[in-house]
């Protein structure tokens, strides 16, 4: 057989041709790209084989067989081990925590840290009161600070730009790092530089060399400047940690935390509408899918609990709810304390986006669906009358409280 390559003219036409019913069949699939962020993006879709029942599968092991019927070997990588025995200098990261738990914001936030640290520093997080999170040594932190007590929980920026400014005394860090962010990094970290007497760099979405490029004129324009002690970057301001493990070694304080005049009363949070709570914030999510057959009813369920109302991809697609409410890999990745999938059967992109969240119960017909088996409490049985047994479950609830109090 001849070794000549040899031109396909009618496959070139109609890559060419973007009328062609197999125009997107021959374009070759972008694996990597820079994103409008400066950031380096991958193509996740661009793995993996068409089956022989024409299903696109992803072999992990590495076979990558079609027709091959063999078991994946799952291996537990273990990452290599970052470690600063002496750190020559820190670089401090306040992240916002939301829901006691690292968000993808602070997450960009400590890979900017790494970048500025280097194999020298060390990245030190600062975390105010009581937290959920166990990944800290994955995510790149060298050295964690609790600042824990009565004086930080709620909202106390006073209280904790002196915790921050302990900190500063203590350990003189190189760097510190705030999201700018509206769940109280951005105005935290304005306080702080305001207290320290420097200025900050805000706004700032890539550290490149000596400089801080920074959104300016409503997000149209960058805003160079060099780096500052003092930078507050928005999400993807870098490539989180994934490569390396970290030791998160405890330290403390050598001394307490000077208590200031509290000029600012917290009086607890305010009820809102779950509705308008964001998906990605929720602590309540109460989320269908395609086996729920009375919408309204779910509906009504979902207030009733006062919860924040999710879907998932088959559910929204059908017209049943609205697409800022989708669940998953390919809608908003959620981080609730509490999770109810009424009718979802637990696709891969759906148990990707609900993989951070404490307690999943799953309410099914099938009980060996994928989503039974991620949850912590099941229930077997058709949503509508399980729906209508809750329901009055949390009237009788309610009417009980209420003869408790009269």
């Amino acid at each position: 057989m001849s070794d000549i390559i040899r031109r396909d003219p009618r496959a070139e036409w109609i890559a060419r041709n973007r009328l062609h019913p197999l125009h997107a069949v021959m374009q070759p699939a972008q694996a990597s790209w820079m994103g409008p962020n400066g950031v380096l993006r991958k193509n996740m879709h661009g793995v993996g084989f068409i089956g022989p029942n024409g299903v696109k599968r992803i072999d992990r092991s590495g076979a990558q067989q079609g027709g091959a019927t063999k078991r994946a070997v799952v291996v537990d990588v273990q990452l290599p081990l970052h470690r600063i025995a002496t750190p020559a200098f820190y670089v401090a990261v306040v992240p916002d925590m939301v829901g006691g738990r690292l968000s993808s914001h602070d997450r960009d936030l400590l890979g900017l840290a790494h970048g500025l640290a280097g194999n020298e520093g060390a990245v030190l997080a600062v975390i105010f009161g009581e937290h959920k999170e166990t990944a800290f040594d994955i995510t790149g932190v060298d050295r964690l600070l609790i600042l824990e007590g009565s004086a930080f929980s709620g909202y106390s920026p006073e209280q904790r730009v002196q915790g921050l400014r302990a900190v500063d005394n203590q350990f003189d860090p190189h760097h510190w790092l705030l999201p700018d962010s509206r769940n109280g990094g951005g105005e935290l970290g304005r306080r702080f530089a305001a207290s320290l007497g420097e200025r900050p760099s805000t706004r700032v979405w890539q550290v490149a060399g000596e400089q801080c490029i920074g959104r300016a004129g409503a997000g149209a324009q960058d805003l160079l400047r060099p780096v500052s002690r003092l930078i507050l970057a928005e999400a993807e301001c870098a490539e989180p940690v994934s490569e390396t493990r970290h030791e998160a070694l405890p330290v403390e304080l050598s001394t307490a935390v000077a208590r200031s005049l509290p000029r600012i009363e917290d009086l607890g949070a305010v009820a809102v509408d779950p509705a308008l709570i964001p998906m990605s914030e929720a602590e309540f999510i109460f989320s269908g899918g395609n086996g729920v057959k009375d919408w309204p009813l779910f509906h009504r369920t979902a207030v009733a609990l006062g919860a924040t109302e999710g879907a998932s991809r088959v559910a929204v697609d059908d017209g049943f709810m609205m697409r800022d409410r989708q669940v998953g890999a390919s809608g908003t990745w959620v981080t609730a304390r509490v999770y109810v999938a009424v009718g979802i059967s637990g696709a891969i992109q759906h148990l990707q986006g609900i993989g951070a969240c404490d307690k999943v119960v799953a309410i099914n017909l099938d009980p060996t669906c994928d989503m039974i088996k991620r949850a912590d409490l099941s229930v077997i049985g058709e949503s509508s009358s399980i729906l209508e047994a809750l329901m009055e479950a949390v009237d009788t609830y309610r009417n009980g409280a209420k003869r408790d109090a009269a």
